[in-house]
């Protein structure tokens, strides 16, 4: 694993062998899921290869997408609820196969003392992140929910980087926080329009 190649930050040779010394490696499975909500947080993790989506769940089970975590990023919530000794109040959800470098939260603290840019890279991600959900907030009460479909394929087709996107309706009605029947009705019109191509299970973003 070659931290330097996908850190989001300019860290430095001794920081990068501490964080391969504190921490251990998982791969996950497409769809796998990575950490539920109420769970205890014990490690923080870095993505070193593929993408993780995170999700907020309701009461009665609807699911809404909050944001991805790509190679070299991390997940705040994971470090404030880490650092507090609290619970997770996330699903987080491996997009595709995805490796992970998790670092123990008794170790955090360490690393903020040790190294700054640990600290600023921390600033950063949270920054990031506020900017993410308010995107979320704006587009549920502001945008109609066709055109919150269409940035979301739009979204996904960017981070599997193909015009081609293998999911159901089922799938996409949870991630976007709707009934099925909804989008499937959404997806028919804009097929009619010419803006994507529908196939079983797929959808292609013309």
């Amino acid at each position: 694993m070659e931290l330097d190649k996908v850190l989001e930050f300019k860290s430095s040779l001794a920081m990068r062998e501490r964080l391969t010394e504190y921490g251990f490696s998982r791969t996950f499975a497409e769809n796998e899921v990575i950490l539920n909500e109420h769970a205890y947080i014990k490690a923080i993790p870095i993505v070193t290869k593929g993408n993780i989506r995170v999700m907020r769940t309701d009461d009665e089970g609807r699911e809404l997408l909050l944001y991805y975590i790509n190679a070299g990023e991390s997940c705040i919530m994971s470090f404030l609820g880490g650092l507090h000794h609290d619970t997770s109040k996330v699903k987080a959800i491996a997009e595709e196969e995805t490796e992970i470098l998790f670092i123990p939260v008794d170790k955090v603290n360490l690393l903020i003392r040790e190294f700054p840019e640990w600290l600023d890279y921390i600033f950063r991600l949270y920054h990031k992140r506020f900017e993410e959900l308010l995107e979320v907030v704006n587009a549920i009460a502001f945008k109609k929910l066709d055109e919150r479909l269409l940035d979301f394929i739009r979204k996904k087709c960017e981070i599997t980087k193909s015009r081609t996107l293998y999911v159901t309706h089922e799938q996409l009605a949870n991630e976007l926080g709707t009934a099925r029947v909804v989008v499937s009705r959404l997806l028919k019109q804009m097929e009619d329009q010419g803006l994507v191509k529908l196939g079983r299970n797929k959808i292609r973003l013309i």
